[in-house]
């Protein structure tokens, strides 16, 4: 595996070509963190609307990887993929051109789009890497891919600062994000025409009913209501975040409409998931033993991307304020120290897949891991500005280590769920991801750094009891079934991205 890194034939073009992506959605998502002081000062934004805005820049990637994760299954993640990159330029002008709060808020709602595209990569890379060694290439598709926070966080200043001439001698943020959009429209249109969805002779397996997750049980179908609510919640308190009067965006009534609307796509979304699984509740439909997998097994997943995920996205947004104001440093040096945290992605991610391929246990992988994030967080929650800066560098970069090692090892285990729903499983275990970075960066919003870090610090152990009592071995965890080593094929122009 890791001699084929070197190399851009068969599956490893596939998986460079998919990072590279990745990595690109993550620079314009989090193009908005380094630059928060800075225009909070030209649009004159108080600090609650800043902390607000961080929020915004997570919440609609909650219903979006949902979105995104079924048309994943049924289109591919070649025509995914590659319109969710030119869909990047829209929210990178909308926040070029803002003028105002209002206009921003709407501007990075739209980011939360462009954020999504994480799990397109998930079912690309599980396509063209066997189970043996799906942990690494996964951790290196989401590593070097999330090592787009730290382009954004340290070079997208230097650009800012380099063209400053062009605005007056000031950082010249608008033109930064949107060359970021830019670039992502461009990438776009070049991964159009140059990946397949499969290896060539390899068939794209699609679920067989669309609308809603599949499960294989009674019990199941009711967990995945349960799950499905916590999403709804997650908007819900965004709505009632931007209601505060302080922030002069929504009133009460505007609110209590939002609810409202929330409400009734609960109720769609459980209306969509008894079509597709009623047969299985009635009793009237039982799976193989083959076929059946537990949802069970599915929240844990979520639960694990709240505490790794949900707190680097959290970590990412909340660290170059947390430095600024904490050590006293300016803007741009206070986003290069806070990108220590993202940095560690080029190798910690890929490590923690690394680790469940080799441990010989991906349950015990995820236990230890989660256990080592709440220790480390806990850490965090001591840093004040009495410490030396690189003391407290190095405390919030071993939290970055262990969270970055934990969303590793939890996509090693995504992808072994059930193989034609990956889309679907991976968007819903990455929506908890948002989710957690929602409720994190909320509580930050209404308290401090140091509660923040004991908040992820003591769910990550909680987390890491759940997963050593309650998370399964998946089935065939370390299979050795290969996948042809060949150049992907010339597409034909009639075939629109869609193997069948």
């Amino acid at each position: 595996m890791l001699k084929g890194l070197l190399s851009f034939k068969g599956p490893y073009r596939t998986l460079h070509l998919t990072w590279f992506a990745f990595f690109l959605t993550f620079v314009c998502w989090f193009n908005f963190a380094p630059f928060a002081s800075v225009i909070g000062k030209e649009l004159s934004l108080d600090e609650a609307q800043i902390k607000t805005l961080l929020i915004c820049n997570l919440a609609i990637t909650i219903p979006a990887r949902i979105i995104i994760g079924a048309l994943l299954d049924r289109f591919g993640p070649r025509i995914t993929y590659s319109i969710l990159l030119i869909f990047a330029i829209v929210p990178c002008i909308a926040t070029a051109v803002a003028q105002d709060f209002s206009q921003m808020v709407i501007a990075r709602l739209l980011m939360g789009i462009v954020g999504s595209g994480f799990v397109l990569g998930i079912r690309m890379v599980s396509e063209w890497f066997p189970p043996k060694d799906i942990g690494m290439a996964q951790g290196i598709y989401g590593g070097w891919g999330n090592f787009g926070a730290f382009g954004a966080e340290f070079l997208l200043p230097i650009v800012a600062a380099g063209t400053a001439f062009m605005a007056g001698g000031t950082a010249n943020w608008r033109l930064t994000m949107l060359l970021t959009g830019v670039i992502a429209a461009i990438y776009g249109v070049i991964y159009f025409n140059s990946v397949t969805d499969t290896p060539p002779g390899k068939e794209y397996k699609r679920p067989k009913k669309y609308g809603a997750m599949e499960v294989t049980s009674r019990g199941d179908f009711y967990g995945l209501l349960i799950m499905n609510f916590g999403l709804i919640f997650a908007l819900g308190l965004l709505a009632w975040r931007l209601a505060q009067k302080k922030l002069h965006f929504l009133n009460a009534g505007q609110m209590y409409f939002i609810w409202v609307l929330l409400a009734g796509l609960y109720a769609y979304q459980t209306y969509q998931a008894w079509l597709v699984n009623r047969d299985v509740v009635l009793g009237r439909k039982k799976f193989a033993p083959a076929e059946r997998y537990q949802f069970s097994q599915v929240a844990l997943l979520q639960l694990t991307y709240i505490t790794n995920f949900g707190s680097e996205l959290a970590a990412v947004s909340m660290l170059p304020v947390f430095f600024e104001k904490t050590f006293g440093l300016d803007h741009a040096h206070a986003a290069m120290v806070a990108a220590t945290y993202p940095f560690l992605n080029l190798f910690s991610r890929p490590s923690g897949g690394l680790i469940s391929d080799k441990l010989g246990s991906r349950k015990w992988t995820m236990t230890i891991v989660s256990g080592l994030i709440g220790i480390s967080y806990l850490a965090a929650y001591l840093i004040d500005k009495t410490w030396a800066l690189p003391l407290a560098v190095v405390v919030t970069m071993f939290s970055a280590l262990f969270a970055q090692a934990g969303c590793g090892g939890t996509f090693a285990i995504v992808p072994l769920i059930k193989k034609e729903i990956t889309g679907q499983v991976a968007g819903n275990v990455g929506a908890y991801g948002n989710f957690g970075g929602v409720v994190y960066l909320t509580i930050f919003s209404l308290t401090d750094a140091p509660t923040l870090f004991a908040t992820m610090g003591i769910s990550a152990l909680i987390c890491a009891f759940l997963c050593a009592f309650f998370l399964k071995e998946p089935q065939n965890s370390f299979g050795m079934d290969t996948i042809p080593e060949a150049q992907p094929m010339p597409i034909p122009s009639s075939e629109f991205g869609i193997r069948d």
